[in-house]
């Protein structure tokens, strides 16, 4: 295990920069399409009955059009605004200390016997907060074990499969959602324009797998995990005195306050929400929960303003913040985070726009779906395909939004065109996305939850945490693909307005 870990973190490593695979891989379409140009195909695309067409991008009119649409083609891409709107207000949530100690109370309130599916509850409710569940709940998870008498890296374990290993298991919507969201629909739009993904398209199925991957990590740790690192001697350089009472009187104050106002601001929503004449209901059916209703459209400002003003008035009321300047400086701080991404995003917009003028990502969904046709292989087996292939990828390309850029322009349609839905392929990414993250060192948080063990016992090393973490991996893929076509299979709603097939002629 040690030999092929090694390989494929030197493997890894060779990899270029998500933004750098990005330029590369605009590329190599633009000089494909240039070749396949020049090639009449016999595909034809479902939706408008004409034979599919390569457009050339080196052609001196697409050239121009790319050149003069750069800056629009950056500043429209979907996923760019929506994450930095919803992290501006989770930044300050986070910078003033709500979220943390919102986390810790969860976590202080419940029996021991209770404590490991509370703390993987926990850490996937984390997930509002970007990387908080890395850099608190799992160092708690390791303190509230050894205050219950328990190894600590046993609840470090715990809290690294519920906010790594289900990080596509969510009680509530979070940023994830709409950043996937703009990616399906792009993707989707390459073979049907009009088609439209809703952002809570995974809701209800994200709701369910919190519950299942609660039980299942519940399970996972006290029966075989557990058992396995008891047998570690304890050597590290931990403080003995460590306990949970980690916040203050006046945090504690705070929280109630901000936690009130967030619950009123939700009543009040709901208030303006029910009325039949409502205007946040769509104003053809008056459905709360169609694409075109405002209340649907209005979800990432939501989530922003959600977070923001218990935020503002949290830090106020602990002391945190003392002027309207801190407020801003947290945004800042939120923002700065954000550098890498909006890099990548650039070359990612580009790359996406790239592939859908030319139509190669048309061409290879249609011709692989003929393919799939062919071999007349059931939708529960293509979408366990659809899994298995992001859980391997996932090895070696950690970043999901990385991720779905490439898949979602070749897998979304090719799965459209075989009567899957977008929706459904990308419930299937997202198990995937999740299950291997705990057992690669290319995830960028793997070598600070290996700091973290050597807290506690300094031999640990990164065969050591993926051994931990292994069985979680297995048993979180297995149980998670089988939840999925049951829920399927009972016809059970994946989210808000999310079909699982999509019609074919």
């Amino acid at each position: 295990m040690t030999g092929f870990l090694n390989a494929v973190e030197k493997a890894g490593n060779k990899l270029p920069e998500p933004a750098l695979i990005f330029f590369y891989f605009l590329l190599v379409v633009m000089a494909m399409s240039a070749v396949l140009s020049t090639v009449d195909f016999d595909v034809v695309n479902p939706v408008t009955n004409e034979a599919v067409r390569i457009n050339n991008l080196l052609s001196a009119q697409a050239l121009t059009v790319t050149l003069s649409s750069m800056v629009t083609t950056f500043t429209t891409f979907a996923p760019l605004g929506i994450v930095l709107v919803a992290m501006l207000g989770v930044g300050v949530a986070e910078s003033s200390g709500f979220i943390n100690t919102g986390l810790k109370k969860m976590l202080r309130v419940t029996p021991k016997k209770l404590l490991t599916p509370m703390i993987i509850f926990v850490a996937m409710f984390s997930h509002v907060a970007a990387d908080a569940g890395y850099v608190l709940v799992i160092p708690l998870g390791a303190i509230i074990f050894m205050s219950a008498g328990r190894h600590p890296l046993a609840g470090i374990a715990a809290a690294f499969a519920g906010v790594s290993g289900g990080f596509a298991a969510n009680m509530v919507p979070t940023g994830n959602d709409a950043l996937l969201q703009g990616f399906t629909q792009t993707a989707a739009q390459l073979l049907d324009g009009t088609y439209t993904v809703n952002t809570l398209c995974n809701l209800f199925f994200g709701i369910g797998s919190t519950v299942m991957i609660t039980l299942v990590g519940w399970w996972v740790t006290e029966r075989i995990v557990e058992p396995r690192v008891s047998k570690l001697e304890i050597d590290g350089d931990y403080q003995h005195n460590e306990d949970m009472s980690s916040y203050t009187a006046a945090e504690s104050r705070g929280f109630k306050v901000a936690g009130l106002v967030m619950l009123l601001g939700l009543a009040g929503l709901a208030a303006l929400a029910w009325p039949e004449t409502s205007l946040l209901r769509s104003p053809t059916d008056g459905s709360l929960t169609s694409y075109g209703a405002p209340i649907m459209k209005s979800i990432v400002p939501l989530i922003f303003l959600i977070f923001i003003i218990p935020g503002i008035v949290y830090g106020f009321v602990a002391g945190t913040f003392s002027r309207g300047k801190d407020v801003i400086d947290a945004m800042n701080q939120s923002m700065s985070k954000m550098g890498s991404y909006m890099v990548m995003a650039f070359f990612c917009a580009m790359f996406i726009k790239a592939f859908g003028d030319s139509n190669i990502g048309t061409l290879i969904a249609l011709a692989g779906a003929d393919v799939l046709k062919t071999m007349a292989l059931p939708g529960e087996a293509t979408i366990i395909g659809m899994i298995l292939l992001t859980a391997v990828v996932n090895i070696l390309i950690g970043s999901a939004s990385a991720k779905w850029a490439l898949l979602s322009p070749i897998m979304v349609p090719m799965l459209m065109a075989v009567g899957i839905s977008p929706e459904l392929t990308q419930a299937a990414f997202r198990i995937g996305d999740s299950t291997t993250n705990i057992i690669t060192p290319l995830m960028v948080f793997f070598p600070l939850v290996v700091v973290y063990c050597q807290r506690y016992v300094k031999s640990t090393g990164v065969g050591t945490l993926v051994s931990m973490m292994m069985p979680y991996s297995v048993i979180f893929f297995i149980c998670w693909s089988i939840f999925l076509l049951v829920w399927w299979a009972v016809g059970l709603p994946l989210g808000v307005n999310a079909p699982y097939t999509y019609p074919i002629s």
